[in-house]
């Protein structure tokens, strides 16, 4: 065989080899493409499963803190103050001075009851001292019968006239008294709204006087503190068993005070749905003042028997709350569930799940009846918590 025909064949065959590789690698290429095309037209979703219910769950509300006893203070005399001796912050015991009101009116006006009783005595004296002379002539010529008893009931209205006026200058007495003002019980003033100077008028505390009082003090007592709560309709149920409590303030992040469960209204403001809750708090250190703003975390009783699935597991359509349940074959069915409480990142669902199913994590809002699926991990940091131990790698 001739050296040119050799290197004809030779090139033929390479020829031959160099298109039977490019047709290789070309059907290569076209199948890997096309399994990667049906690969994403599977949607990936990730796989959770309902958890059990916790025995307890958490419910933080906004709370408000109040004096174990809080009192305003009025004047009970018409007068101008002539002192005052406690101010704000100040710590006061029962009966101490906090001011002192000049009533020169009252002064007069008590003055004249005394001579009014003075007179009513020396009056009732004098009746006593005739009606017993008169009761001696009693049977004789000299007298009668009825001008004995006219003597008679003279001294004895002479008397109730003694006592009408010793009622009044006792009345007069105690609105003397009234003149200091002072402390109703053991505690801490938390308002001085008057001066040295100004005038007081007592119709604000006397009943259906028309005429308004300025508060003068207000003292609280902060040994100990009341908690006021509103706790929604839907979570009232909790409070029958009287839960236990924690007090957070927002400028002390992380500390924690233990509160009492004292009572709950056991109605519901027509309003707002809520009943009004109280908690006590111990307060030996006075560190927490009336009137501050608390979040109060309870720990209500929870059915464990009752799954828990995230909020982002539900979808709402038509039919109503449902979820994706996910079968053997990787295809996604949808079923209608009843919810329970509203947890907050999760929620209760009473009857369609059961614990150890499989469930689609923030379904598309497209996700169609018996749409294939694919499970795939999610990213770190795109999932509520950690991966579900149905989740198949990609």
């Amino acid at each position: 065989m001739s050296r040119n025909r050799i290197l004809i064949i030779a090139a033929a065959i390479a020829v031959v080899g160099v298109l039977v590789y490019g047709f290789a690698a070309r059907h290569q290429r076209l199948t890997a493409l096309e399994s990667l095309a049906h690969e994403q037209a599977v949607l990936p979703v990730e796989i959770i499963s309902p958890k059990a219910g916790a025995a307890t769950r958490q419910l933080s509300l906004p709370g408000t803190v109040r004096a174990w006893y809080e009192a305003p203070i009025f004047a009970q005399v018409s007068g101008y103050v002539s002192n005052w001796f406690e101010d704000y912050g100040a710590t006061v015991k029962g009966g101490q001075l906090l001011a002192t009101i000049d009533a020169p009116g009252l002064d007069a006006e008590y003055a004249a009851a005394k001579a009014r009783l003075r007179v009513a005595q020396t009056k009732y004296k004098l009746a006593e001292t005739t009606a017993a002379r008169w009761q001696a002539l009693a049977g004789t010529p000299a007298v009668s019968k009825q001008e004995v008893d006219v003597q008679n009931a003279s001294a004895e209205a002479g008397k109730a006239e003694v006592d009408a006026s010793a009622q009044d200058l006792a009345r007069y007495a105690a609105l003397e008294a009234f003149k200091r003002v002072v402390a109703p019980f053991d505690g801490v003033v938390t308002a001085r709204l008057t001066d040295v100077g100004a005038y007081v008028s007592a119709a604000g505390g006397e009943v259906g006087a028309n005429a308004k009082s300025t508060e003068l003090f207000s003292v609280a007592d902060v040994h100990k503190l009341r908690v006021f709560v509103a706790v929604p309709q839907d979570y009232a149920d909790g409070l029958g068993s009287g839960p236990s409590a924690t007090i957070h303030l927002p400028s002390q992040p992380g500390k924690q005070i233990q509160a009492t469960f004292l009572t709950t209204a056991r109605a519901f403001n027509s309003n707002t749905r809520t009943a009004v809750t109280e908690l006590t708090v111990e307060n030996p250190g006075h560190a927490l003042w009336p009137g501050t703003y608390v979040d109060v975390v309870f720990q209500i009783p929870s059915d464990p028997a009752i799954p828990t699935i995230p909020e982002q597991a539900l979808i709402f359509r038509a039919a109503g709350a449902q979820v994706a349940f996910v079968d053997a074959g990787n295809r996604a069915h949808l079923r209608s569930v009843t919810l329970g409480q509203n947890l907050g990142e999760t929620v209760q669902v009473t009857s369609g799940v059961t614990v150890g199913d499989r469930l689609v994590n923030n379904p598309p809002a497209g996700l169609l009846e018996g749409q294939m699926v694919r499970p795939v991990t999610p990213m770190p940091g795109y999932t509520s918590g950690p991966p579900s131990a149905n989740a198949a790698k990609p």
